[in-house]
């Protein structure tokens, strides 16, 4: 019976040598970390809106778009297998903003809402992307941005509407 306990363990540790050494622990939670704060930077900005699509969301999105380029490029993928990871992470985002578009029709006025939670929803999987591949300062940048078109333009588009009749 101690024989079989030691294949147990030794097939144990061996499924868990996907990460060798410090140096590679530290890049991955660096990078997934990173992920998360900016991804959840976005969101509580959403959620402080009023937004469906809060800080949870956002930063799954920036995690899991981090994680779907970070493994590839752990076990040594080439750019072009890359190239399709990150195209599978733009259409399976592209798949969950579309469930948050929403067209109603109001007599004859038809009236969308949900684009930009959408296009929040992939700026974030876009971001998780950069700092899955070791792109914080990209990302870091990518995210004061996108934050700076949620928080500052609508006071900028209710300028210029108020001056406009």
């Amino acid at each position: 019976m101690n024989a079989w306990w030691h294949e147990v363990w030794v097939t144990l540790q061996g499924e868990f040598v996907d990460i060798g050494d410090a140096s590679q622990l530290t890049r991955v939670t660096v990078r997934l970390l990173m992920a998360a704060v900016l991804g959840g930077i976005l969101g509580f900005e959403r959620e402080h809106q009023g937004k469906a699509a809060g800080v949870r969301t956002h930063m799954l999105v920036a995690m899991g778009a981090a994680l779907f380029v970070l493994v590839p490029q752990m076990s040594g993928s080439q750019a072009d297998a890359m190239s399709r990871v990150v195209q599978g992470v733009i259409a399976g985002i592209g798949f969950l903003g579309a469930g948050t578009i929403l067209k109603n029709h109001d007599g004859d006025e038809s009236h969308v809402k949900g684009l930009t939670t959408a296009a929040g929803l992939w700026m974030t999987a876009a971001i998780g992307v950069a700092a899955g591949l070791g792109r914080e300062a990209t990302a870091v940048l990518s995210t004061l941005l996108a934050l700076g078109v949620f928080s500052v333009m609508p006071g900028i588009v209710k300028l210029i509407d108020k001056d406009h009749p």
